[in-house]
């Protein structure tokens, strides 16, 4: 990546293969943040924040596609979406807060942290799943004890959680799609569809906020991102093809290889 143009049809190529695993797996920030923050190293230490920023900028718009396809699944479940709405807001706002207006030293120290807590969610995906309650077994428990209302403990915990992955997710991001659902499995939610509507919209929400605070703040690296976001766009349009496909477990494990790679080199430069 020696000039501006080897720069672009990098990051574009990350971003258009990050499109196409957000699709089938997810984690596709694991692959523009790092490419990113390698165009932006003459930035220092203010390069992490910026990259962060700008690959959010570049996803946003593939999230909004697919909170869009659900559309239908979401009206379906309008009382939990708007339960969940405003800890999501909340929640996006002060981790996009803490990522801007910290020094810059806290978000270089954390980031081997984040990409390994994010390689470790993709990794445990598969156990995180089967603790989730299945359509079938809901179904045979019967309609009204499937569908049987939470507890307000149950409800208010969940409403705790959200702000806190919210949190996470506007100060980094990747892996938030993983803990929504195991929340929203406690929920009873039986419907696998319904669960990703709301956790798409709500993950759409969180970067939508974070977008705009990182626009305000201008964290964002403009060079970059609109070339990137058309890339993701492309990339997430192929991913719905490639997912019919492609096993979702080998994506997975290759995001998995690659956030414990990365988090292993961002160590070794941190402590070396």
């Amino acid at each position: 990546m020696s000039g501006p143009l080897e720069q672009q049809l990098w990051l574009g190529l990350s971003a258009f293969v990050a499109g196409v695993i957000n699709s089938v797996a997810g984690g596709g920030t694991l692959l523009t943040f790092p490419a990113l923050l390698t165009a932006l190293a003459p930035l220092g230490i203010e390069a992490g924040r910026v990259a962060n920023a700008t690959s959010t900028v570049a996803l946003v718009p593939g999230s909004l596609a697919g909170a869009w396809g659900y559309r239908r699944e979401i009206r379906t479940v309008r009382s939990w979406t708007l339960l969940l709405l405003p800890p999501s807001l909340i929640g996006g706002v002060t981790g996009s807060l803490l990522l801007t207006r910290l020094e810059a030293k806290y978000f270089q120290l954390l980031v081997p942290w984040l990409i390994l807590t994010a390689a470790l969610l993709f990794m445990m995906q598969p156990a995180l799943v089967r603790l989730m309650p299945s359509p079938l077994a809901s179904a045979q428990l019967g309609k009204e004890q499937a569908h049987a209302a939470p507890s307000r403990k149950m409800m208010a915990a969940v409403v705790i959680f959200q702000f806190l992955i919210a949190v996470y997710g506007g100060y980094f991001g990747a892996g938030i799609g993983i803990l929504m659902l195991s929340a929203l499995a406690l929920m009873g939610i039986p419907d696998v569809h319904q669960m990703n509507a709301i956790k798409t919209f709500l993950a759409f929400c969180i970067n939508g906020v974070s977008v705009v605070i990182f626009v305000v703040e201008k964290k964002v690296a403009w060079r970059y991102a609109p070339t990137m976001a058309a890339a993701a766009v492309a990339g997430g349009y192929l991913g719905a093809h490639v997912a019919r496909q492609v096993r979702p477990w080998l994506v997975r494990w290759f995001i998995v290889t690659v956030g414990l790679g990365l988090a292993g080199y961002y160590f070794y430069k941190q402590f070396a």
